[in-house]
């Protein structure tokens, strides 16, 4: 497999030596949550000798409803992520939905992350794919829940022709099994790694349930297993994934998206703990 580098921080993930961490806030609420969060998780990564990456979403364009909580926009929401990176020194990862966000999203996020939704839109993963490689940064494509894993290949090739190769990370996020659920194959780890690129494990959203929660003034939103979150990825570690993508909230139930779905901040450290041990065991 090759190992990826973000060179301006030389992070690395890949090599086999330490398990990548993804870890935010689902969406960015204002500065000071940013800041909170970042701040808490960066000196839990430090201490356990983790590579990190901040990730937090400046719209959530895809909400179920159209009266629910989206972020700040992306002029303000790539200003709080320059700030937090800038104060904390740490790299930042958001995600976009249309190709013109390219340009302004690479200039700040060193990862960039392409929606399950849209992996199969061409002229999104061209214009990101190449406004990423001019900043040096790397990709995160999350695997749609209607692909299978082989799927993927059509992907990487879209954005090696576009820009460069070794340059992507694959995200399993789990696939739809019937209606309003989402179920995890453990084999499409492995599957995705033949394609010599890392994988993570996206054990927020795998436990996601589509749809099933009612908003008031009308419409629907997700719901949730919290309790599933750890069990997806403890058990994506053991099979083989390179690194994981976690969200957490000081308080999971006020979050203004996707809390059923988050982790309170203050298991952080415990559940790290746990899956650098389980990185360790799988690799011995």
């Amino acid at each position: 497999m090759a190992a990826l580098t973000l060179q301006n921080w030389n992070l690395t993930i890949g090599d086999g030596k330490a398990l990548f961490c993804i870890l935010g806030l689902n969406v960015i609420e204002d500065l000071d949550l940013a800041m909170q969060t970042a701040s808490e998780l960066k000196q839990i990564a430090a201490d356990l000798k983790l590579p990190f990456v901040f990730k937090a979403s400046f719209d959530k364009a895809n909400r179920s409803s159209i009266n629910s909580f989206r972020g700040p926009g992306m002029a303000e929401g790539l200003k709080i992520l320059a700030t937090v990176k800038d104060r904390l020194k740490v790299p930042v990862a958001t995600d976009l939905h249309e190709p013109f966000q390219a340009e302004a999203v690479a200039e700040v996020a060193d990862l960039v992350q392409i929606p399950a939704f849209l992996v199969r839109q061409t002229d999104l993963i061209v214009a990101t794919a190449r406004a990423t490689q001019k900043k040096q940064g790397l990709l995160h494509v999350k695997k749609a829940q209607f692909l299978a894993p082989n799927d993927c290949k059509s992907i990487l090739h879209k954005i090696e022709q576009a820009a460069a190769p070794n340059m992507t990370i694959l995200c399993e996020r789990g696939s739809a099994f019937g209606y309003n659920n989402l179920i995890v194959d453990m084999l499409a780890i492995q599957e995705m790694q033949k394609f010599n690129v890392p994988v993570t494990i996206d054990a927020t959203h795998a436990v996601q349930l589509p749809g099933a929660k009612a908003v008031e003034g009308g419409g629907v939103a997700a719901g949730g297993r919290r309790e599933g979150v750890s069990v997806i990825a403890a058990a994506a570690v053991a099979s083989g994934a390179d690194g994981v993508f976690l969200e957490f909230h000081p308080e999971p139930d006020k979050a203004k998206c996707d809390g059923p779905s988050c982790l309170p901040l203050s298991g952080a450290r415990a559940l790290l703990t746990r899956l650098k041990a389980i990185h360790a065991a799988a690799r011995a």
